[in-house]
């Protein structure tokens, strides 16, 4: 049995607790926040503290706080040669207090408490300075269902980079969508289909053969039409810039 404290009550945190907590093989046995009373709905299944000094013994430490309050609070830790790991994307391994054993335990994933998560769909992205601690980690990940990589700092930092571009940024396309459909009364779930399809394409396709749409033939006729239409001059100026990254991807026009 592993046994896990973790460190942060945010959407990471709570996220592995309620993997962990399904699985014969890993046992949470603390749950530390600085604010224990956000841990409250949770202190009838397991033991709760906002004290470090109380920390119980364990095998890991999962630090999944804000990135800004990993290196702080790894310096705080009342203990040594202990494995401590953070779930960052961004934060580098060295960032946690070299007193105690360093490791990576990354969720590649987007995270909100209130939405379910198959970990079967969510890549745990590892690394560790010592061999055993590598594969201590990644047995964890196999116990909640999750496929592994070994992935080292600059791997990890342009992953979490690209995640960005195809998880919030994409969002924040299908929030224009959105208003554009509003704009003319247009029911936006009209997109839904086309949202799934465009997923499941590069599921099988390179990005780069997956393309489609007016900007890569050059149909200027409908790229015209569009600019007329798009009222909205926050929205053009990313229509714009889009249609010109296309272009230039596919040889259609220089940037």
């Amino acid at each position: 049995m592993i046994s896990v404290v973790i460190l942060g009550a945010g959407n990471v945190a709570t996220h592995l607790f309620k993997a962990f907590k399904t699985t014969e093989t890993i046992n949470v046995v603390q749950w530390y926040n600085r604010n224990s009373d956000s841990l409250n709905t949770y202190k009838n299944e397991v033991a709760i503290t906002d004290d470090l000094s109380q920390l119980a013994e364990a095998d890991v430490y999962i630090v999944a706080v804000s990135d800004d309050a990993v290196k702080g609070l790894t310096k705080k830790l009342p203990f040594e040669n202990r494995l401590v790991v953070h779930t960052s994307g961004t934060v580098k391994i060295s960032d946690i207090d070299k007193k105690n054993r360093q490791g990576v335990f990354y969720p590649l994933q987007s995270f909100s408490k209130s939405a379910k998560l198959d970990f079967a769909n969510v890549p745990i992205c590892i690394e560790a300075i010592k061999s055993e601690d590598y594969h201590l980690l990644k047995d964890m990940a196999i116990a909640i269902g999750s496929p592994t990589k070994k992935v080292n700092t600059d791997q990890r930092k342009v992953l979490h980079l690209a995640a960005v571009f195809v998880n919030n940024f994409t969002n924040q396309l299908y929030r224009v969508a959105h208003e554009i459909t509003e704009s003319e009364g247009a029911e936006f779930d009209l997109l839904k289909p086309l949202i799934l399809e465009t997923a499941k394409k590069v599921q099988e396709l390179s990005p780069y053969m997956a393309q489609t749409g007016p900007a890569k033939r050059n149909d200027k006729k409908t790229l015209n039409n569009h600019a007329k239409l798009l009222t909205n001059k926050h929205h053009k100026e990313i229509y714009d810039l889009l249609t010109k990254s296309i272009q230039h991807t596919h040889g259609r026009k220089k940037l």
